[in-house]
């Protein structure tokens, strides 16, 4: 038998048990300047020449000048809270007291969610907003709905 050459021996593998000649060295682009995500956790977005994007020179939005962060931050979020305290409310009637009132009461909310989803903008939605409009407002309202006429139809059941 012959030795195998060096054109046609494997490479050994590393301790990692990865191929050293198949592994790749990758390395992000010059082009691409670095960016931290905690300069954005305050709402704070880095100045326009900063990041590379082109700078809108209009005076409403001077360059290197950041957008004031507005309080409360969104409005759909004390909707959402709402939302979510007025379906508790329900859970607590259901029971606690009679199950038909309180999963009206939880429909009903879904409702006033889908009614607020399709006023807000996608800015101040907050967090109603978790897909596009239109499917936010088809599920808000088919549960509601859904919760509502169930709550409705289902005959009262003897000795409950």
């Amino acid at each position: 038998m012959s030795e195998p050459t060096e054109a046609s021996a494997e490479p050994v593998p590393n301790d990692a048990g990865l191929d050293d000649a198949v592994t790749p060295d990758i390395a992000p682009p010059e082009s691409v300047p670095p960016i931290s995500a905690e300069e954005l956790v305050d709402g704070d977005h880095p100045a326009p020449e900063e990041s590379g994007e082109p700078v809108d020179p209009s005076p409403a939005n001077p360059p290197g000048e950041l957008e004031e962060r507005r309080y409360p931050s969104t409005i759909g979020g004390a909707f959402y809270l709402l939302v979510l305290a007025v379906t508790i409310t329900g859970l607590c009637v259901v029971t606690f007291g009679d199950w038909r009132v309180g999963i009206r009461i939880m429909g009903g909310a879904l409702l006033f969610g889908a009614a607020i989803r399709a006023v807000l903008s996608p800015r101040d939605a907050g967090m109603l907003a978790v897909r596009h409009r239109a499917l936010d407002m088809a599920l808000l309202v088919g549960l509601g709905s859904a919760l509502i006429f169930l709550a409705s139809s289902i005959p009262d059941q003897p000795g409950l």
